[in-house]
């Protein structure tokens, strides 16, 4: 069974854009798979396609030149158009500027174009293409798309519910998502061992494919060694100089990896929360991964949690990631606050005039709960709401002028509501 995803619906609405598709993400979460089923659905609808992969030599061979593409095409699907696939763009030098200038030819051929996330194709390409891409984000099999799999889209469109009311099978899932992450080899794989194998596989592909050959990182055992560190300190501010140590980095070559790991979507750099310059807020970012599973294999610990306090990283890890697909439109930002007096809340949706604090907690609550730390926050800023995520608790209070939602996760999905 194929594991549906969720961008799939917004990038068939727009293969009737003329603008160019590009979907971009980390290697092996189904790029490839996408782009072959909306080749196949066009192609019974009677429309022509033509795809071409820039992994294999005899492929690579119609991008020497756009007049040789532009040939191969028209021998291929003809004159009078079509819809042209190419994966793994990023192989392509100056793929911005190539693209450019077959989309300027206005030739009737509608281009959809993937590639993982190298820095020539999330950076360099954006500033070629403006005006003339949309570009589309398929990262590893959120939590959501995990349970819909897991339950043979029985329950597609009610998931909330089915949490909710399947406690038990939510919670065993939701620790299996936690342990293994959502690479889609991960996902439709069934045995531990298997799925061990997979993700080092996954994870030396990605080390020797896009960190040595792409970025031409000189250091790589260095950069494995800085990913160990940023899994097991995620969730905390950074401290560059215990990092730079550690790793045997210098300040600029620590700072450039980690950028280069938040470009190659491994971690997500989240920035305090303050309105004021004010010197008591700690400064330093934090990161997430965003794949729970390949964080779990760098550290050693990849479908080995057991206990709680293992998972309560996880958690809130992904709680962020809910919260980043949530507001991936709304141009909303999520920050983190923290002060050097130890008053922290996990993260704050800033939404410019004003913000919603959110606490996460790895456990079913019996009533509402309010840590000294969110009341603080509220007391100084007076937020209209805030939120407390555990598993299950359902209900709302209020405190002062602060309506305080206590929510199970998996409401977030139905919940976020912006007036």
């Amino acid at each position: 069974m194929a594991i549906q995803r969720s961008l799939l619906p917004e990038i068939r609405d727009h293969l009737y854009n003329r603008e160019i598709t590009i979907i971009t993400g980390p290697r092996q979460v189904g790029k490839t798979t996408l782009m072959k089923q909306l080749k196949d659905e066009l192609e019974k609808r009677g429309e022509k396609t033509l795809f071409l992969n820039l992994d294999y030599e005899t492929d690579f061979f119609y991008f020497s030149s756009q007049e040789a593409l532009i040939n191969k095409i028209r021998l291929e699907i003809g004159k009078e158009g079509g819809y042209v696939f190419i994966d793994e763009i990023q192989r392509r030098q100056n793929a911005g500027l190539f693209l450019k200038g077959i989309y300027d030819l206005q030739l009737p051929y509608k281009l959809i174009v993937s590639g993982s996330g190298s820095l020539e194709l999330k950076e360099r390409i954006h500033e070629s293409l403006v005006g003339r891409k949309r570009l589309f984000e398929l990262l590893p099999v959120s939590f959501r798309e995990y349970v819909d799999f897991n339950t043979s889209y029985k329950y597609s469109g009610n998931v909330e519910e089915f949490l909710g009311i399947e406690t038990m099978k939510g919670k065993f899932l939701l620790e299996e998502y936690l342990n293994y992450g959502g690479y889609p080899r991960i996902v439709t794989t069934g045995n531990k061992e298997e799925r061990l194998k997979e993700m080092h596989e996954i994870y030396q592909s990605y080390i020797s494919r896009d960190i040595m050959n792409l970025l031409r990182v000189e250091r790589p055992e260095a950069f494995t060694r800085l990913l160990n560190l940023l899994a097991v300190q995620s969730g905390y501010p950074l401290n560059f100089t215990e990092l730079g140590t550690q790793s045997g980095l210098s300040y600029p070559t620590l700072k450039n990896y980690i950028w280069y790991a938040e470009k190659t979507f491994i971690i997500q750099v989240v920035l305090p929360f303050y309105k004021n310059s004010t010197k008591e807020l700690t400064k330093a970012p934090v990161v997430y991964f965003y794949d729970p599973g390949l964080r779990n294999f760098s550290v050693g610990l990849f479908g080995n949690l057991r206990h709680p306090e293992q998972f309560g990283f996880l958690f809130q890890n992904l709680v962020f990631n809910i919260l980043t697909e949530i507001t991936r439109w709304t141009g909303f930002r999520i920050n983190y606050y923290r002060t050097t007096d130890g008053t922290e809340v996990d993260f704050i949706i800033n939404k410019g005039m004003d913000v919603i604090p959110v606490e996460v907690k790895f456990t079913s609550l019996k009533k509402p709960f309010i840590k000294r730390s969110l009341q603080s926050f509220i007391n100084k800023y007076q937020p209209a709401e805030a939120w407390v995520i555990n598993l299950s608790l359902n209900e709302e209070i209020k405190l002062n002028n602060t309506i305080v939602k206590v929510l199970p996760f998996y409401e977030l999905w139905r919940q976020f509501q912006y007036s």
